[in-house]
Order: C-alpha cells, then structure tokens, then sequence
C-alpha cells in the first residue's frame, strides 16, 4: 500500500497544506497596506485556532498512540511537540496583533514568523510522520482519532477550512473530507471563503 493510499497520510497531508497555504496567504496580505482589516482577520482567527486545535490533538493523542505501538518514536515526537510549543507562542502573538490599518507591523511581522515557522515545522514533520502513521496506526484507529477531530475542530472560519481545502485537494479528496457536509452549506461556505481570498488579492 502507497501512502497516497493510506487515509492517515492522505488527510493529514491535506490539513498541512491547507496550513501552508494559509499561513502563506495571510503573510502575503498583511503586507499590503490596502488589504481591509476584516478579512486579515477572518484568516488570522482561523490559523490561530485551527493550528492550536491541530497542535493539541497530535500531542495528546496522536503521539502517544504511535509512542504505544512504536516506543522508538518518542524522541522524534518530542521534538515535534517542543516546535508545536514554539509554534503556539508565535500563535499567541499574532493572535495578539492589533489590526490596525496606520501600522500593520505587529501583524506583518507575526504573520511572517507564523508562516516560516510552520513550513519549516512540516519539513521536518513529515518524513517523521508520515511513515509512523503507515506503519503504526490502523485505519480503525485513525478512523476514530478522526472523528474525534472533526467533532472538535473549532468552529472559528468554517468556510475558510472548506475554501483552503477545495484549493489543495482534489475533488475526491475533498469528498472525502467533508463529504458529509449538506452541497447547499458547502456552497454557501465555499462562496463566502471565495469572497475572502478575492478581496484579499484585489488588495494587491
């Protein structure tokens, strides 16, 4: 089996792109001294609790469920966990940034050090991860970490976690995910979020 086959792999791979691909976007607006305050927040809110959830949900399940059936990877996932802690104190800073339109340096500069950190976090997740979840964790077991995420995932920027999606994954991929979602809301999500990513751009 390829990890392009196995569950785990393929949805924890979609939910780091969505984060690479929103932290890159807020980066890029917060730069531009016409993006409209409202929608830098619409995406700020949305990291802020999206990787705090995400970073949660690794540490305290995730991990020691691999560290259960592979204790050779507790090193490696501690490591991990000390850049989550980083990760979440530079959360916390941009979080605290003021939106203020006459001096966006506070946001910018948080907005920057959030996006380098978290690809730089991926770099070295991933080739750790990955093949951890192919060898040690069961498609029941992701089944049910799963669906404890979903059932907890904040409800902080719903359309953006649709919109991000749409642009990472592929449509069955997509389905995948949230196909449990009603097409109308969907729809609706997906318009709203577009709304977002176009007057974010149009700022440009």
């Amino acid at each position: 089996m390829t990890d392009s086959q196995v569950t785990a792999v393929l949805e924890t791979r979609l939910i780091h792109d969505i984060h690479r691909r929103a932290t890159s976007l807020l980066a890029e607006a917060a730069a531009r001294p016409s993006a409209p305050p409202a929608a830098l927040a619409e995406v700020r809110d949305f990291l802020v609790a999206h990787l705090h959830h995400h970073h949660e949900s690794e540490d305290d399940i995730l991990w020691p469920m691999i560290k259960a059936k592979a204790p050779t990877a507790a090193d490696p996932l501690a490591g991990l966990s000390d850049e989550h802690d980083r990760l979440d104190a530079a959360l916390d800073a941009l979080g605290a940034a003021p939106m203020d339109d006459s001096d966006r340096t506070a946001l910018l500069d948080t907005a920057v050090a959030v996006r380098d950190l978290v690809h730089l976090h991926l770099e070295h997740e991933e080739p750790a991860l990955f093949p951890a979840l192919r060898d040690h964790v069961s498609e029941a077991a992701w089944a049910e970490f799963s669906q404890h995420v979903m059932a907890t995932t904040p409800q902080v920027g719903m359309h953006l976690l649709v919109g991000f999606l749409e642009q990472v994954g592929t449509p069955e991929e997509v389905e995948m995910l949230i196909g449990g979602i009603p097409a109308p809301v969907r729809t609706a999500l997906r318009e709203q979020a577009q709304a977002t990513f176009d007057t974010l751009r149009a700022a440009g």
